[in-house]
C-alpha cells in the first residue's frame, strides 16, 4: 500500500508511459502560442498574471528595476510550471523532491545574498542586531539572525515540496479507492476532479508564495 501510495514520487516510471520529456516540451509550445494568434486566451491571461506579478513586486522591490522583476517573474514561471506539469499522468513532479526544491531555493537565496552583502555591506551589518539591543546580547543575536537567515531555504523548500506532496498523495489515496469497484468509482470521481481543480490552484498559489518569500528577503536591506 505504502509502496503503490509513494510510487507517483518515482522519478523513473515506464518507459511506454513516460511523458517527462513530453513534459519538457509544453511550456515552449504554450509559449509559442502567443505568436499564433494576438487574441489567443492563453495571451490575455499572460498579460493579466504578468501585470499582476509587475504590480507585486513594485510593492516587495524597493528599489524597483526591469532586472530584479524579470528575475523573480522567471523564478515564478519556472516553479509554477513544474508544479502544473507535475500533475500530468506519468511526469515526474520534481517540486515534491527535497533536493530539487532545495537546489532552486538555495542557488537563489545565495545569489541575493552575496548581492546584498557586497553592495549594501555596511546595512546588512546593522540587520544582525536590532535596535536596542545590549551590547552583552549583541554577540548571541548575531548568531540567532545568522542561523535564522541561513535556515530560509530550507523552509522555502519543505513548504513547496510539503505542499506538493500532501496534495498528490490525497489524490493517490483518492484515486486507489475509486478502483475497487464501480460503484466507488462514481461516488469519488467528483470529489477527485474537485481535488484536481485545488491542486492546480495549490501549484499556482506556492509558486506565487515562493517568489515573494524570494522578493522580500532581497528588499530587507
Amino acid at each position: 500500500m505504502f509502496t503503490n501510495l509513494f510510487s507517483s514520487f518515482d522519478p523513473s516510471s515506464s518507459y511506454y508511459f513516460s511523458s517527462n520529456w513530453v513534459s519538457l516540451c509544453m511550456p515552449v509550445i504554450l509559449m509559442a502560442t502567443i505568436y499564433w494568434k494576438s487574441s489567443y486566451p492563453y495571451l490575455t491571461i499572460y498579460k493579466k498574471l504578468m501585470h499582476l506579478l509587475c504590480n507585486d513586486m513594485h510593492k516587495n522591490i524597493k528599489p524597483y528595476n526591469m532586472s530584479t522583476m524579470l528575475i523573480f517573474t522567471a523564478l515564478f514561471w519556472l516553479v509554477m510550471t513544474n508544479n502544473v506539469m507535475g500533475l500530468l499522468p506519468y511526469v515526474f513532479t520534481a517540486t515534491s523532491h527535497i533536493p530539487v526544491s532545495m537546489s532552486l531555493s538555495l542557488i537563489n537565496w545565495l545569489l541575493l545574498m552575496l548581492y546584498n552583502w557586497i553592495n549594501f555591506f555596511n546595512t546588512m551589518m546593522t540587520h544582525l542586531v536590532p535596535n536596542s539591543t545590549p551590547m552583552p546580547l549583541s554577540p548571541f543575536m548575531v548568531l540567532i539572525e545568522t542561523i535564522s537567515n541561513i535556515m530560509r531555504p530550507l523552509t522555502l523548500s519543505v513548504r513547496l515540496s510539503a505542499n506538493m506532496i500532501a496534495g498528490h498523495l490525497i489524490l493517490t489515496l483518492l484515486s486507489s479507492v475509486s478502483e475497487l469497484s464501480m460503484k466507488y468509482y462514481f461516488m469519488s470521481l467528483p470529489v477527485l476532479l474537485c481535488l484536481m481543480i485545488l491542486e492546480s490552484a495549490v501549484a499556482i498559489i506556492q509558486s506565487y508564495v515562493f517568489m515573494t518569500l524570494m522578493s522580500l528577503y532581497f528588499s530587507e536591506i
